[in-house]
């Protein structure tokens, strides 16, 4: 019996759940700096706004914004600043080709602690239409008022 380590989860980008239709997932290293990773256990992160490129036969992590450690003062880092994923090179050229597609992209998930390393989770997406989004929100409000009728009637 295999269980699987526990997760901290550091960010969430709960907006691309909401934006994209996840195809696939898979799971990235991230290359960052000493100051980095101490703000990222801070919980000085967003990767809202951020996405994944695939450029020179590398995978980068574009836009994901880390707060400067407050405490290194003779070091500045670009919080912007892109920073490479670690993948297998075979999961490179896969998910180029996927991207290569029309309508396809790749969006950061989460970004989480597993065995004291920081790892990235990639989605493959398709962005959905806006009465796509409006079904979704629609299917969700009809669950949340048939959960509340259970509870009223229990």
């Amino acid at each position: 019996m295999t269980t699987e380590p526990a997760r901290k989860i550091v960010a969430s980008n709960k907006r691309a759940f909401f934006d994209y239709e996840i195809i696939d997932r898979l799971e990235a290293g991230i290359v960052l700096r000493g100051p980095e990773i101490k703000s990222v256990r801070a919980g000085h992160v967003s990767i809202n706004s951020s996405f994944a490129h695939v450029s020179n036969g590398e995978m980068w992590l574009a836009n994901c914004y880390i707060q400067e450690y407050d405490k290194m003062a003779h070091e500045t880092i670009d919080p912007r600043r892109s920073r490479k994923l670690l993948l297998h090179h075979r999961q490179i050229i896969r998910w180029k080709e996927k991207t290569a597609e029309k309508g396809f992209t790749i969006v950061p998930l989460h970004l989480y602690f597993t065995k004291n390393r920081l790892k990235l989770e990639l989605g493959l997406a398709k962005a959905k239409k806006t009465h796509d989004k409006r079904d979704a929100i629609k299917e969700r409000d009809i669950k949340r008022e048939t959960d509340r009728a259970i509870r009223r009637t229990i």
